[in-house]
């Protein structure tokens, strides 16, 4: 489906941190690169807002990565780990990160979602058919949901040229385990993303299993 981008577009973007970290490291063994993601999502147009959603560890280790993403024009909306009965740890944004698009869309003319989550496919179809915004999807193709892609106006492909958004990507695709079931199956300002300021993660295992913790998390900045 052919869309218009124009640079009077109000454009607002909302990043599920850990579904891209994942991706990158599952499929590439590499890094994300935000700013070049947020820079060709929003295509120059009017950046309204940028929002990262993150989670803040007991330890407090990726204080870097989010004053590094502050950098880069992309605000940071932080949620602490919770913490069950039996030591297992969880942290999930989905909830925040809809409620949020839904409350802003009516004032912006695209919204678009960083994720590959087919749980996000509900959000989409409700913005683009009551509010009558711009939806647009930008993830990991080869670890996306089909349906999301489907109901998205259109939908930036990463893997097709992943060298862009990656950081220490040498070449060649890793053996991708999905993103926790998940995904496979289908008051900001205006401002421009540099995207040669890049933000870098620490290694981690290739899959986190719901315990412990989050390795898309502990990440450094600068």
């Amino acid at each position: 489906m052919a869309i218009i981008k124009h640079k009077s577009q109000r454009v607002g973007i909302f990043i599920d941190t850990q579904n891209l970290y994942h991706s990158a490291k599952n499929l590439y063994k590499s890094k994300v690169n935000f700013g070049a993601v947020v820079k060709e999502a929003v295509a120059g147009r009017n950046l309204i807002r940028a929002i990262a959603y993150v989670i803040r560890t007991e330890s407090e280790e990726e204080k870097g990565f989010f004053e590094a993403l502050n950098k880069l024009g992309i605000e940071t909306k932080v949620k602490d780990i919770r913490i069950f009965a039996g030591g297992a740890k969880k942290a999930d944004w989905d909830i925040g990160m809809a409620i949020d698009a839904v409350a802003m869309g009516q004032k912006l003319d695209t919204v678009i979602l960083a994720t590959g989550d087919g749980d996000f496919v509900p959000l989409v179809e409700y913005l683009k058919y009551t509010y009558g915004v711009q939806v647009e999807v930008i993830a990991f193709g080869k670890s996306s949901s089909g349906q999301l892609r489907e109901a998205a106006d259109d939908y930036i492909d990463i893997c097709e040229d992943p060298r862009a958004f990656l950081i220490g990507f040498r070449g060649g695709v890793g053996r991708y385990l999905g993103l926790g079931g998940k995904s496979g199956n289908g008051g900001g300002k205006e401002g421009r993303i540099d995207a040669d300021t890049s933000i870098e993660t620490t290694e981690a295992p290739e899959e986190w299993n719901g315990q412990g913790e989050d390795p898309a998390i502990r990440m450094s900045g600068e």
